[in-house]
């Protein structure tokens, strides 16, 4: 599990994340969603170390964050960032493989190769492994950074909105991977969404953020009702359910 507690960020006499405190679920897709400027992206780098937080605490199981060794904290959380893109002419293969530098520095044995072949496959991106990324679709690029990410094998995993600049195809695509991760590799997801849909069908826990501070959180089913997403988005929308999915009208 990851805990937060207390956590503040400051930039100037700004609060961007405002003595947040919360309980991510080990085993579960957690997503933070909210308005632009709440504060998602900044709790999400607090939380995988790539920002320092200016008060508060993060632990991963039962160790502050502060405490861990880089190496062994990147075998146990790995971060996908938006701007995570790499300007250098990579083969889908050579990206994937990034994803054991916590293990091989560089080196692969045949373990690392092992690891980087069943992330292909587990994106069904083998038969593209010598491509180059540039002639790859956008969500077929995603797809590849994500395949680098299950290469690094750790149990938590962390995206910030990996569905940006994505069709409709390729975002339930990478939902479903992500959805597959939990339930057929035991990870723990907790990634930043603007798509209320499909944090709606897709996530089993949604903490929602709004001006630096927690407004709601808990099990999606109680956090996809009209009052909860009002008090998030300041509008009124209207939930349907579909197939058995909560999903929002607000057009």
């Amino acid at each position: 599990m990851i805990k937060l507690r207390n956590l503040f960020k400051r930039y100037g006499n700004n609060s961007v994340v405002d003595n947040i405190s919360v309980a991510i679920p080990k085993g579960k897709i957690t997503t933070f969603i909210g308005p632009n400027g709440a504060g998602k992206s900044t709790l999400l780098s607090m939380v995988s170390r790539l920002i320092a937080k200016d008060e508060g605490e993060v632990y991963i199981e039962e160790s502050e964050i502060g405490s861990w060794k880089t190496q062994e904290l990147s075998r146990k959380l790995a971060i996908l960032k938006q701007s995570n893109h790499i300007h250098l002419r990579l083969t889908v293969r050579e990206l994937v493989s990034f994803g054991r530098f916590p293990y091989s520095k560089g080196r692969l044995t045949a373990e690392d190769e092992e690891m980087v072949d069943q992330a292909l496959e587990f994106v069904s991106l083998r038969k593209r492994e010598e491509q180059y990324l540039e002639h790859l679709s956008g969500g077929q690029r995603q797809r590849a950074y994500i395949a680098m990410v299950i290469a690094q094998d750790t149990d938590y995993v962390l995206l910030d909105e990996p569905l940006n600049n994505l069709d409709m195809n390729h975002s339930v695509q990478v939902m479903k991977t992500l959805r597959r991760l939990v339930c057929e590799l035991g990870k723990t997801v907790v990634l930043v969404v603007h798509d209320i849909n499909f944090a709606s069908v897709y996530s089993d826990y949604i903490v929602a953020l709004k001006d630096g501070g927690v407004v709601r959180e808990g099990p999606t089913e109680k956090m996809i009702q009209a009052d909860v997403l009002n008090e998030i988005y300041d509008m009124d929308i209207d939930i349907r359910t579909i197939n058995d999915n909560r999903i929002c009208v607000y057009f």
